[in-house]
C-alpha cells in the first residue's frame, strides 16, 4: 500500500510538471513584443515636443525657475529654430544655436523669475522652419509661494 501512495504522488507531480511546461509554451507563443510609439515623419523639417506644457506646480519664492522644453526632429531636413521670444519679461527662453539634424534631439530651456509670487501662466513662442508649425507655443504655469517670513532676533 505504501508503495502505491508513493507511485500516486510522484505520477501526480510529473503530470503537473508537464501541465506547467505546456502552459508556459502556450504563453511564450502568444507573447507579443510591443514597441515605443515612433515619431510620425514629415517631408522637410519636423518638431515634435515631449510635453508643450511645463507645471512648476507650487514652488518656493525665488526657487530655481529653469525648466527645458525636449524636442526631436522627426523631419528629413535640419531643423533651424530661428527665435524664441517669452510673453513677458519674467519669461526667458534659450534656443539651440546650430540646425537639429533629422532624428536629432533639441532643448528650448525657459527661465521664470520666481521673485514675483503668485500663479502664472506664460507662454514662450518657437519660431523655425518646421514645416506646417512655422511658429510653435509652448507653456508654463505654477505658483510661486510669497517670501518666507524673516525670523525675529531673539533678545538675550
Amino acid at each position: 500500500m505504501t508503495m502505491l501512495v508513493v507511485f500516486s504522488v510522484a505520477a501526480q507531480a510529473q503530470a503537473t510538471k508537464k501541465k506547467a511546461k505546456k502552459a508556459v509554451k502556450q504563453v511564450k507563443a502568444t507573447a507579443v513584443k510591443v514597441e515605443a510609439p515612433k515619431a510620425p515623419k514629415v517631408e522637410g523639417a519636423g518638431m515634435l515636443f515631449d510635453n508643450e506644457t511645463i507645471d512648476y506646480g507650487t514652488i518656493a519664492h525665488n526657487a530655481d525657475g529653469k525648466r527645458e522644453f525636449t524636442f526631436i526632429n522627426n523631419g528629413t531636413e535640419p531643423l533651424i529654430i530661428e527665435s524664441t521670444q517669452g510673453s513677458c519679461g519674467c519669461t526667458v527662453p534659450s534656443k539651440p544655436e546650430g540646425p537639429i539634424a533629422p532624428g536629432g534631439k533639441g532643448v528650448i530651456g525657459v527661465k521664470y523669475d520666481t521673485s514675483r509670487q503668485g500663479p502664472f501662466t506664460k507662454t514662450v513662442t518657437v519660431k523655425s522652419n518646421a514645416k506646417g508649425q512655422e511658429t510653435k507655443l509652448l507653456t508654463i504655469k505654477g505658483n510661486v509661494l510669497p517670501p518666507a517670513p524673516a525670523a525675529e532676533p531673539t533678545k538675550s
